[in-house]
């Protein structure tokens, strides 16, 4: 019996250029509902069975397409919300020094139970995210999953649940970009990865496209 799960990130959000932890319920841009509907029919295609997502309106939003087009109800799961960040809301997202690059420096050197001031360590993502993991994929066994989340929490549960992979992997993975998918599947040796962070072609073009309308 094979579980296979294909975990979204939501689409791009308004001011996507700074932090929007927990603290922040923002919503999608307007390029980020087009990555929604964009990726909606890919997801039909693979004809899940079960659609969960984040109760953030970011994810909720970019869940809405694929629901519609799978003919699936939706189902929300509160505790796959982003990540806590603190007193990083609202400050800028890129940047090589500062609270963020510090604090992955030192969880991808071992100490998971570092945080800022207000914000998840990666020991209380884990202690968060990985249970709501185990529930979903034990109650719906042998299924084929949508989970629509966060960046972040899908790379812990990569980073968790995938054999041979570990926190000191999470360069090596590559980026979780907006509307990415990932597909995980479970068989009697554990849980592999089949894709990590995979844009498909219709979201890429609107990608591009945005970056042009950008720069022109």
């Amino acid at each position: 019996m094979i579980t296979s799960v294909w975990l979204i990130r939501h689409g791009q959000v308004k001011d996507h250029t700074v932090f929007h932890g927990a603290e922040s319920d923002v919503d999608l841009s307007p390029l980020g509902y087009l990555q929604a509907q964009a990726v909606a029919p890919i997801v039909a295609n693979y004809r899940p069975e079960i659609i969960i997502s984040s109760g953030m309106k970011r994810a909720i939003h970019t869940a809405e397409p694929i629901e519609m087009s799978c003919h699936l109800p939706l189902q929300i799961e509160p505790l796959l919300h982003e990540r806590k960040v603190g007193r990083l809301v609202g400050t800028p997202a890129n940047g090589e020094l500062g609270i963020w690059p510090e604090t992955l420096e030192r969880w991808v050197q071992g100490d998971i139970h570092h945080s800022s001031s207000g914000a998840e360590s990666y020991a209380d993502l884990q202690n968060r995210i990985i249970p709501i993991w185990q529930r979903i994929t034990t109650v719906n066994a042998g299924k084929r999953i949508i989970v629509v989340a966060h960046g972040i929490v899908n790379r812990v549960i990569i980073l968790s649940v995938v054999k041979n992979l570990g926190l000191s992997d999470w360069g090596k993975i590559g980026k979780i970009g907006n509307t990415s998918i990932t597909e995980l599947r479970k068989n009697q040796d554990g849980w592999s990865a089949i894709k990590i962070g995979e844009i498909v072609s219709a979201v890429s073009q609107l990608n591009q496209k945005y970056n042009q309308e950008k720069i022109t």
